[in-house]
């Protein structure tokens, strides 16, 4: 087996002297910069998505750039479903800031639909998303609500407006999504508009969860001028990174599906040795030297 890559080092708390409110400025700022700067360099970058602390620290270690939480992720591993009333914000939070004291990593947040309906409320998740040491997040134009699922234009306009000014009053990175095609309503026209719309209101990064093809997605990131993301991992084709960037995206997501390959690995394994009563799945299992070589030491 191949020598597993050094575990990640943690920040010190006198990185930036004595104070520790000092120490945590100094690092979300650096974590800021090197965000920002893989959004400007040239090419596209992958972002992948851990639901814990664990995870994140493995992805890091791994060489990734830049990480994401997963609100679907987070979801399955606390036994809820995915969804705006299983996950308040106070946890939604608590499970980025976890994230966040894992890695010295750039970390961006799915934070949902601003929890709440209103252009204050999405305001107020982006102070409070800062203040846990994240660095970007993304607001979604979805309601969470079967009968109205998408917000009405010039209210989700207004929604990101007011994230994007509260996000400029610190070192965040903030994300628009437009849910059309997440929600039955494949309509691109629509979605481009929305995410123009966002990118005016003071978006930094655009998103369209669900698109089909590369056709769209090329059509997506020739309407805008800033960053766009994508997700891969959803059900449907997938493309490769080049493919990707070649179509003029910028970031790349995986959403929950990492933590849903890891739940996948479970419940083969589950199966195995409950309908067979055998335990060849030991075979593909990480060894624990490897699992404990990324994990931080406990302190005494």
């Amino acid at each position: 087996m191949p020598t597993p890559p050094p575990a990640p080092s943690m920040p010190s708390p006198t990185d930036a002297g004595d104070r520790p409110e000092a120490a945590f400025a100094a690092r979300r700022a650096a974590r800021h910069a090197a965000f920002r700067a893989l959004h400007q360099r040239p090419g596209a970058f992958v972002m992948p998505n851990p639901w814990d602390a664990g995870s994140a620290r493995i992805l890091t270690a791994l060489g990734f750039e830049a990480l994401a939480t997963t609100s679907a992720g987070f979801a399955f591993s606390i036994g809820r479903r995915d969804s705006q009333a299983a996950l308040p914000r106070e946890m939604i939070l608590a499970n980025a800031r976890a994230i966040v004291e894992a890695t010295e990593l750039p970390v961006s947040a799915d934070l949902e639909d601003g929890f709440g309906p209103a252009p204050e409320d999405c305001a107020l998740t982006v102070r409070l998303a800062a203040e846990a040491g994240l660095v970007g997040g993304s607001i979604e134009d979805a309601t969470g609500d079967p009968a109205q699922p998408i917000h009405p234009f010039a209210q989700a306009v207004e929604r990101v407006a007011s994230a994007a000014e509260e996000a400029r009053r610190h070192p965040f990175l903030l994300t628009a999504r437009a849910e059309n095609f997440l929600w039955g309503r494949p309509d691109l026209d629509d979605t481009i508009r929305r995410l123009q719309a966002f990118e005016a209101a003071g978006a930094d990064v655009l998103y369209a969860p669900g698109l089909r093809d590369l056709a769209m997605i090329r059509a997506v990131c020739a309407a805008l001028s800033r960053p766009v993301n994508v997700v891969m991992g959803l059900a449907g084709p997938t493309f490769t990174v080049a493919e990707l960037e070649a179509a003029g995206v910028k970031r790349i997501s995986v959403g929950g599906s990492f933590a849903r390959a890891a739940l996948g690995a479970l419940a083969r394994a589950a199966r195995e040795v409950k309908e067979h009563g055998t335990f060849s799945y030991a075979g593909d299992a990480m060894s624990a030297r490897e699992a404990e070589s990324y994990m931080a030491a406990a302190a005494r």
